[in-house]
Formats: C-alpha cells, sequence, structure tokens
C-alpha cells in the first residue's frame, strides 16, 4: 500500500496502535506455568474490544488469534493448551490484526523469567537489530540494504538468520507488495523503498538454523538444524526521513 492522504495514514496509525497494545499485553503476562493458548485468548480479547480482526485467521484460516513460537519454532506456532511455558524458555509473540480495512503486524521474543539458559543474548540482539534496520527504511534507499545491515549484525553477534523468511509490504492486506524484505542482502534485488509504502520490517535469529522448514500442520515453522528462535517485527511509513513507526515498541 502507498499512503496518499492523511485519513489513510489515521487508519493505519490506528490498527498499528491496537495490535502493539495486544503484543504489550501479551507480554507482560508471560510467565512460567501459562500456556501459549492462554496467551492467545488475552490478545483475542483485546483485538476484539477494540473491534479488530486477527489477520492470520482472516488470511489463512490460521487456528488462532496470534502467533506464538517457542524455544526452536521459528515462526507461526499455533498457540495450544499443552504448550505451558517453562522458566528459561524463548517465547515469540506475532500480533497481526485488521481494523476498518486496514492492517499491522508487530512481534516480539522474551525469555520467560529467569535466563537459565542464556538466550537473553539473542532476544536483545535481535531487537536492536530491528531498530537498526527500521532506521535504514528511507525513500530511494535500496531494499537489500536492510537485509545486508540484518544479515551483518547477526553475523557479527555469532547467530544465523533464517533465509528463506523476511519482511513484507502491508496496509490493505496482510503480505502486499513489496515482498520479501530478507534477512540478507540479495544482490539481484534492484528495488528501493517508495515514498509512502507500508511495510513490516521483520529480523529472524537463530543459534543454528538458516532455513525455516514447514510441518505437516501447515503452519509451525522450525529450523532446518534446529537451534533457538527468535524474531522482533515493526510496521512503518517510507517517508523521506525517519519512517513513521506505526506500531510502537511498548514491550521492551
Amino acid at each position: 500500500m502507498i499512503v496518499t492522504n492523511e485519513a489513510e495514514l489515521s487508519m493505519l496509525l490506528q490498527v498499528g496502535r491496537v495490535v502493539a497494545e495486544t503484543l504489550h499485553k501479551m507480554i507482560v503476562e508471560v510467565r512460567a506455568g501459562i500456556s501459549t493458548k492462554e496467551l492467545d485468548v488475552i490478545g483475542e480479547a483485546y483485538l476484539s474490544s477494540k473491534g479488530a480482526r486477527s489477520a492470520p485467521r482472516l488470511t489463512y484460516g490460521f487456528p488462532g488469534s496470534t502467533c506464538i513460537s517457542v524455544n526452536d519454532v521459528v515462526a507461526h506456532g499455533i498457540p495450544s493448551a499443552d504448550v505451558l511455558l517453562q522458566e528459561g524458555d524463548i517465547v515469540n509473540i506475532d500480533v497481526s490484526a485488521e481494523l476498518d480495512g486496514f492492517w499491522a503486524d508487530n512481534g516480539a521474543s522474551v525469555v520467560v523469567g529467569k535466563d537459565i539458559n542464556g538466550r537473553q543474548p539473542l532476544v536483545d540482539h535481535s531487537l536492536a537489530t530491528l531498530r537498526g534496520a527500521a532506521a535504514l527504511c528511507q525513500s530511494g534507499r535500496r531494499i537489500n540494504s536492510v537485509g545486508g545491515f540484518i544479515e551483518q549484525s547477526a553475523k557479527k553477534a555469532g547467530f544465523k538468520i533464517i533465509k528463506n523468511l523476511g519482511g513484507h509490504g502491508i496496509g490493505r492486506a496482510l503480505h502486499e507488495e513489496p515482498g520479501d524484505i530478507l534477512n540478507f542482502r540479495d544482490g539481484t534485488d534492484k528495488r528501493r523503498f517508495r515514498k509512502g509504502a507500508v511495510v513490516a520490517i521483520e529480523t529472524f535469529f537463530n543459534t543454528r538454523s538458516t532455513l525455516a522448514i514447514e510441518q505437516s500442520d501447515g503452519f509451525t515453522l522450525l529450523g532446518n538444524r534446529g537451534g533457538s528462535a527468535a524474531q522482533h517485527e515493526v510496521s512503518l511509513v517510507i517517508t523521506d526521513g525517519p519512517p513513521i513507526i506505526l506500531t510502537p515498541i511498548l514491550y521492551a
């Protein structure tokens, strides 16, 4: 989507705020012993209270209102009453929604309780990298410069990136052009960010894996070599200067 007027921007800011608040409300409830289904119910209730609808349900018939991925699940984890968070787990919550025809997407990973498994550096570096990558999103800049920044940031910290997942355009649907805003620099990608474009930028960091493999349920993505996964995501609007952040980071 290309934003063409203030009314569109206002609506995008509204849905962005709702998904950011939903993510925050879920993250503050993260604790050992809670199930991913219980977290999902919290998110679903807040979205509903604001008149918003779950984007993965609307778009893909996803069996949950939010995607909640634990430890080695790279993305699209299905909320379950059988998955109870444990001390030291790393959990990713991805919230996307539609409100009055406009869409926004955000996500964050956190460590459950005490970092007994040494996963906090992975989480911290993913978030720091997302902030840096978002700052690069400017009209006229090559899209692959974001991927190059994410890739180099991960490499310097000793982490891997998931090469077959990335950010995407958004605004009037969950996934729009530009597609495949990857976590590495694709030298064949000559595209540039356009002023007014709405995009979701994502980091997909891992301690071992470089590819996400879809499982038999049709949704859950696991790494090809195991390892712990972390993801952070922000929706924004491209300008000639710093981007307009639609999903403010309320969880850090």
